[in-house]
């Protein structure tokens, strides 16, 4: 996962503590389950597709329905905060991330901060 990718989760996640806050449910869709479980979101549903796919691929509005849907009823049937529900779907083909080539120079940098 990308450092921007990072943010973007623990953002959404505390945007949604507080609309929660005043009083309204929320509910966050990711594909990034490390950091979502470290952020601890309101209720937040995982979905294992690759990043940026996080509804399915483009154009497969069956997938996409019926994750909203998930989403939607997640709003109203989670007992308790905090709550991260893995959702049983598959992505037709294995995927993995490759965030580029690392080079020792890109290492040597990352092990100073």
């Amino acid at each position: 996962m990308k450092c921007g990718e990072a943010i973007v989760y623990q953002t959404v996640g505390l945007v949604a503590r507080v609309v929660e806050e005043s009083g309204i449910p929320t509910v966050t869709v990711s594909t990034g389950r490390d950091i979502t479980a470290l952020v601890r979101p309101p209720r937040s549903l995982f979905v294992n597709f690759p990043m940026g796919n996080t509804f399915g691929r483009a154009g497969d509005t069956a997938m996409q329905t019926k994750i909203l849907r998930a989403a939607l009823d997640f709003a109203v049937t989670a007992q308790e905060p905090g709550v991260l529900l893995d959702l049983p779907l598959q992505w037709e083909k294995d995927f993995v991330y490759f965030a580029g080539e690392t080079t020792p120079e890109a290492l040597a940098r990352q092990l100073k901060k």
